[in-house]
């Protein structure tokens, strides 16, 4: 078996203003990272965009239509205070919609042990009709609708420890039975959600705040008290990750202290979890991480990790 790395060049045209922390240079600078020897294993693959019918797993056809209209032929549109778009960035979102369900697909083919999808816009802020931090449409949540409906599983797992709350998928996946959201995230911080209490429509949601200025220790202590045994109970038959990478130190975005070491540990602990019920299946999907280098090292020990264990 082995890892691939999906992407989709459509999700280089979707542009920001000027200083914007969710920037072409992000996806650029992966690119950069995986170039390298290291990664000459990656089985490196394109899907194409999603059909639009994709989108409709989880947002209503209005909402779809609503984004739609607003992107514009020249220069830039704002949806909110955080989110714009450009002329490129519906093709962009339904290129990253496309590379993430291609990824979901080729696992559960069992072409590859595992994947990771590095597009953008990102997606784990996106409501069910509502585009937020720098998010158009749920990524994620769509891959999960798509697992369960087109790929006929039962039960999976989406983990996010991105440093931001994931509200947009817990809004869509809420009242999914069939899956399991965690969510660790600093709280207090934006987008002001996530409290512990918050627990899905079906004791489906674990939300894990972590105080500002945490380091692994506390990152990691949080993960194996509170999330690792309801996975381990869950079983699911595939694990999702929201991998956002703006919880290291050096993001400018937030104020948790983790390191790459930090990334290793937890991949390296999702993939025992897969190992154990999904058959070593994991889909792992970019979210946030605004500091390049940051980014780039984190996201590094990231695709390490599965390509180890998926060899």
């Amino acid at each position: 078996m082995s890892t691939a790395f999906f992407t989709d060049p459509a999700c280089l045209t979707h542009v920001t203003p000027n200083g914007h922390p969710e920037r072409v240079d992000r996806l650029r600078e992966i690119l950069s990272v995986l170039s390298g020897p290291e990664f000459d294993a990656l089985v490196r693959r394109e899907a194409g965009p999603a059909p639009e019918a994709e989108l409709l797993r989880c947002h209503p056809q209005a909402y779809v239509d609503a984004i739609r209209a607003r992107i514009p032929t020249l220069g830039l549109e704002q949806l909110d205070e955080d989110t714009w778009v450009s002329s490129g960035s519906w093709d962009a979102a339904l290129g990253g919609v496309g590379a993430l369900n291609g990824a979901l697909d080729a696992v559960m083919a069992g072409e590859v042990a595992n994947v990771f999808a590095a597009i953008r816009p990102p997606g784990h802020h996106a409501e069910t009709a509502k585009p937020m931090g720098f998010c158009l449409f749920g990524n994620i949540a769509i891959a999960a609708k798509r697992a369960l409906d087109h790929h006929r599983l039962s039960r999976v797992a989406v983990l996010d420890f991105d440093v931001h709350h994931g509200n947009g998928t817990q809004d869509l996946l809420w009242s999914e039975p069939r899956t399991l959201f965690v969510s660790s995230h600093q709280f207090p911080l934006w987008p002001g959600t996530g409290r512990a209490e918050e627990r899905g429509a079906h004791d489906n949601v674990i939300n894990v705040p972590i105080a500002p200025h945490s380091g692994g220790d506390v990152f990691r202590a949080a993960w194996e008290e509170q999330v690792f045994p309801r996975v381990d109970a869950f079983r699911p038959e595939l694990i999702l990750i929201s991998a956002g990478f703006d919880a290291h130190v050096d993001d400018p975005l937030a104020q948790l202290a983790l390191r790459e070491d930090d990334f290793d540990w937890i991949t390296r602990r999702i993939c025992d979890l897969a190992d154990t019920h999904s058959g070593g299946r994991v889909v792992s999907v970019l979210e946030g991480g605004y500091n390049l280098d940051a980014l780039a090292a984190s996201t590094a020990v990231h695709v390490k990790v599965l390509m180890e264990r998926g060899a």
